[in-house]
């Protein structure tokens, strides 16, 4: 027997290929969980980004309970606010699993380490989603704590638990598209500047100019349809044909399941320099 990084191959003897049992691959899949973890946790952007999710979700839940008083406001509204940036810092989160490996050139350690590079893929994806969870159970968190900060009544909390789950959902599968995203740019500064670009302006403007029945399957704006609040911007054009919070689900994880899938055929097609 040979190990090949973390990963032990047995060699017949009879000159057949090697080949990994599925015992070994379980323990790699493991091993590269723990390497994956501990990267993520000790990199400080990731640290960052949960400090501006507690902190931002806290001021700007708390700010809109405060200061917008042209509608009645309660907790169960307010909380959700910050759901939507916070899904955008987990994207960014998701990016850095990958980006951060390229640019300060561990990728090729990690491949040498786990030649069969979709146990590297595999852990990447459990381990942004992970993150993503973190960051919307966190944002959350901050959101309704805010708002309750601000002395508004909680409202009707009979649907909170299940709008909670959607949301989380949506902080997941953001992670594991911008995991995606950044293993097909490889670069993060272009990975995270074309994510906000793309969420925060060119979904806007095309959101305008789209039909709507074209404008509902856009990631982000099929994304946020997850959550528990109303866009005062939607038509009731667009509101008559809006997709329920399943069908937004599976349209916003085929995004990331794409960008999953052709960033884990990249990485295998690619060098790791």
């Amino acid at each position: 027997m040979v190990t090949t990084g973390a990963t032990p191959i047995s060699l017949p003897d009879d000159g057949t290929p090697a080949t990994r049992s599925p015992a070994h691959d379980a323990r790699a899949v493991l091993s590269a969980l723990r390497s994956e973890w501990i990267k993520a946790s000790t990199v400080r952007a990731n640290r960052t980004i949960l400090l501006f999710t507690l902190v931002g979700g806290l001021l700007v839940s708390w700010a809109v309970a405060t200061f917008v008083t042209d509608e009645v406001l309660v907790v169960a509204q307010v909380g959700f606010y910050w759901t939507s940036v916070t899904g955008m810092l987990a994207a960014i989160g998701g990016v850095l699993l990958f980006g951060s490996e390229v640019q300060h050139g561990t990728l090729a350690a990690a491949v040498a380490a786990r030649p069969a590079r979709w146990i590297i893929a595999l852990a990447k994806t459990l381990t942004a989603a992970a993150l993503g969870l973190l960051v919307g159970a966190l944002g959350l968190a901050a959101g309704f704590g805010g708002a309750v900060l601000a002395g508004l009544d909680a409202g009707n909390t009979s649907a909170l638990a299940a709008t909670i789950g959607w949301a989380l959902l949506f902080t997941t599968l953001s992670a594991v598209l911008g995991l995606g995203i950044g293993m097909i740019v490889r670069n993060s500064t272009a990975a995270v500047g074309g994510l906000l670009v793309w969420g925060f302006v060119v979904e806007n403007l095309l959101n305008l100019f789209l039909p709507v029945e074209v404008a509902r399957f856009l990631p982000f704006f099929a994304g946020n349809k997850l959550l528990a609040y109303t866009n005062d911007f939607d038509t009731p054009e667009a509101i008559a044909v809006a997709l329920t919070r399943p069908e937004s689900a599976l349209v916003f994880a085929g995004y990331a399941a794409v960008a999953l899938v052709v960033g884990s055929v990249l990485l295998y097609r690619r060098d790791t320099d």
